[in-house]
């Protein structure tokens, strides 16, 4: 169950960076709300997380995933670029990611 925690925590940090970057500076009431909402719900969901997932493990999936999670949000949803260095960064992302949860159990 922790590990759900933090894929939930993970994909509330999403939730979070791309309501930021919607509120354009805070200077919208919705997005400024939804933010603050999935942050709170987010950092929580994070130190359940933590109740049973190592520190350094916890965090670096959680920030693994909302960085990932971010970039697809960018490409898919606000057209930012791709590159195939953007793109090498990602695997490499997913990677350590993938290494540092084999390397908690």
């Amino acid at each position: 169950m922790p590990w759900l925690y933090l894929v939930l925590a993970g994909l509330f940090e999403v939730v979070w960076a791309f309501s930021m970057k919607q509120s354009e500076g805070f200077t919208r009431l919705t997005p400024t709300l939804i933010m603050l909402i999935t942050m709170v719900a987010s950092f929580w969901l994070l130190a359940i997380a933590m109740r049973s997932i190592s520190l350094g493990t916890a965090y670096v999936i959680w920030t693994g995933i909302g960085a990932m999670g971010a970039f697809l949000v960018g490409i898919f949803i606000l057209s930012e670029p791709v590159n195939a260095m953007r793109l090498t960064a990602a695997v490499l992302i997913v990677s350590g990611l993938t290494l540092m949860q084999a390397a908690s159990h």
